[in-house]
């Protein structure tokens, strides 16, 4: 009776193991969450009627531009935007912690009109997606040497991620001055 008791044992514990590893291989809490899809977020910065997206293809000015905001090269190839007037939107990737947030800006003569984180994939700092963190931006203008003309408070806890939104304001204002210059 002990020997059957102790193989039960063993049995259980091996069993709990292996689901341990598995479990520990799987990011549980990194899920995607879209709160606004892209093509939407276009859509509603012009009436329902978005004109013909744009691509700008960075020359080497515009590349190291680029890095001294981001603090490394950009991962496109190529930038695609929306432009109308003075009104240009943006869709943006920049990684927080380990993975991509994608966000989206409408810049309006060299101000910041809308932030919108549009998808979020890390496992914290999710925060970021609030409309009282990305109102902080509302009328930002870049300075001559490239930062915001405004302090942008942090939340405690995503700090990565508000890094990584306010690096892509700033991309978003470059390439704004970029297209209508």
């Amino acid at each position: 009776m002990e020997v059957e008791s102790i193989n039960r044992l063993k049995w259980g514990f091996c069993c709990s193991l292996v689901v341990l590893v598995l479990i520990s291989s799987v990011p549980l809490f990194a899920i995607e969450s879209v709160y606004e899809a892209p093509d939407a977020f276009i859509s509603r910065h012009f009436d329902g009627n978005p004109p013909e997206s744009s691509i700008l293809y960075p020359n080497q000015s515009l590349k190291e531009s680029i890095k001294s905001i981001l603090g490394h090269r950009y991962s496109k190839f190529r930038i695609r935007y929306w432009l109308k007037g003075n009104r240009s939107a943006w869709i943006l990737e920049e990684i927080g912690k380990e993975r991509l947030i994608t966000s989206g800006f409408v810049v309006d003569s060299n101000r910041i009109r809308e932030v919108k984180v549009l998808i979020f994939r890390e496992s914290r700092g999710w925060e970021v997606r609030y409309d009282s963190f990305a109102n902080q931006f509302t009328d930002a203008r870049l300075t001559e040497t490239l930062e915001l003309d405004r302090h942008i408070d942090n939340i405690s806890g995503a700090t990565l991620s508000v890094r990584a939104v306010t690096k892509l304001a700033r991309l978003a204002l470059l390439l704004h001055n970029t297209v209508v210059s």
